[in-house]
């Protein structure tokens, strides 16, 4: 199979999709490999390393998707790149469809075949290529956070782990999934008093043990979280439904509740944000102010530590890149429910069940849409 590997393109995105290890293993098993010359520079991953291992260096992103018949990204595809997308390909790479219709219906009139890294389950029901950045986002939470008290940033000017004789700061972390674990691991490293919601009692009871009574678990109702906002000097969300657009669980109206240069870190962003107040930021301009309260809410925040994200993306996604080049699409994916779930787009069809619902589209099962292209492919 022809694998291509274009320059991310989205604002302060540093990643890239292959790092050298994925490209030995790729072209080990006969697959070529195409990538954009300098597209792993941001993440210390020079052409030559790339070339090394057998990688075919071409100027350009067209070069690549002409060459490719699958494309790996990391972020969802800027519109020049759409332009670039034909039926024979498949995309793979993260999406996040669910809160961008304009995308979706672009996806859908290119034809491609797109594969959602955030959708992708294993056996147990977790999400194995969404779980490394989340790890990453969730621990950047907690020190963005920290950092942006700081009162030359607009902040409330307080140190987050206190001092002796000087009270801790209090975070709020809404979502006890791989980001608010991170985030709650960050936060007491740094010495502050921590507050971990969730819906799942049966998670909640995992994450006391887990933590051994470090911090409070609190169920995550409507009114427990109202009831805390006015003590919390930093506020995480990071609530996950999965493909679809995340509920707000802080309302402008409760911002008034809460201390004058507090800070809100949505990590939900991508699925549209947890915060009714949250829009997208970029890592050059990361903070805007609502009612006195800081916001937060970077929409690639793995892509501020490039060389640890790209490996740790790399280790999570090569197997089921292997799977595509070894069995064919269609085969990876009907031999695999799991990896199935991560189709969200195929033959111009939304195959996401709740990337349909959130757009009031039409939405045609896998299997369905699998059929649909061994028909075309036959």
């Amino acid at each position: 199979m022809r694998i291509g590997v274009p320059t991310e393109i989205k604002k302060d995105e540093h990643r890239v999709a292959l790092t050298p290890a994925g490209v030995r293993e790729l072209t080990a098993g006969g697959n070529e490999v195409f990538v954009q010359a300098g597209a792993g520079e941001g993440s210390a991953i020079s052409d030559a390393e790339l070339a090394a291992q057998g990688a075919r260096l071409l100027a350009d992103a067209e070069a690549v998707f002409a060459a490719a018949d699958v494309v790996v990204k990391v972020k969802e595809p800027q519109p020049a790149e759409v332009e670039l997308l034909e039926p024979r390909h498949v995309l793979f790479t993260y999406l996040h469809l669910a809160p961008d219709p304009v995308l979706t219906a672009a996806l859908v009139k290119s034809g491609a075949t797109c594969i959602a890294y955030e959708t992708v389950a294993d056996p147990a029901g977790r999400l194995p290529l969404l779980a490394p950045m989340s790890e990453v986002a969730g621990k950047l939470a907690a020190q963005a956070g920290a950092f942006m008290l700081g009162k030359p940033l607009g902040g409330r000017g307080l140190l987050l782990g206190g001092v002796p004789g000087v009270a801790a700061g209090r975070v709020m972390i809404i979502g006890g999934g791989v980001v608010g674990l991170n985030a709650a691991k960050v936060a007491l490293g740094l010495g502050a008093e921590v507050y971990l919601y969730d819906r799942s009692i049966d998670r909640l009871r995992d994450l006391d043990v887990h933590f051994r009574d470090r911090l409070s678990t609190c169920y995550a109702s409507a009114l427990e979280i109202e009831q805390r906002l006015p003590e919390a000097d930093l506020v995480v969300g990071a609530v996950l439904v999965r493909g679809a657009k995340a509920p707000h669980v802080v309302s402008r109206a409760q911002l008034g509740t809460m201390k004058r240069g507090a800070v809100l870190v949505d990590v939900s962003i991508d699925q549209g944000g947890c915060f009714e107040t949250s829009r997208p930021t970029t890592h050059s301009d990361p903070t805007y102010e609502v009612d006195g309260i800081n916001h937060y809410c970077v929409a690639n925040m793995p892509g501020a530590v490039p060389v640890t994200s790209t490996q740790a993306l790399t280790n999570a996604t090569l197997p089921y890149l292997l799977e595509l080049a070894g069995r064919g699409t269609v085969a990876a994916l009907a031999a695999d429910p799991g990896f199935a779930a991560g189709l969200n787009v195929a033959a111009g069809r939304v195959t996401q069940e709740s990337v349909a619902r959130d757009q009031g589209l039409e939405w045609t099962p896998a299997a369905e849409a699998l059929a649909g292209l061994i028909a075309v492919s036959a």
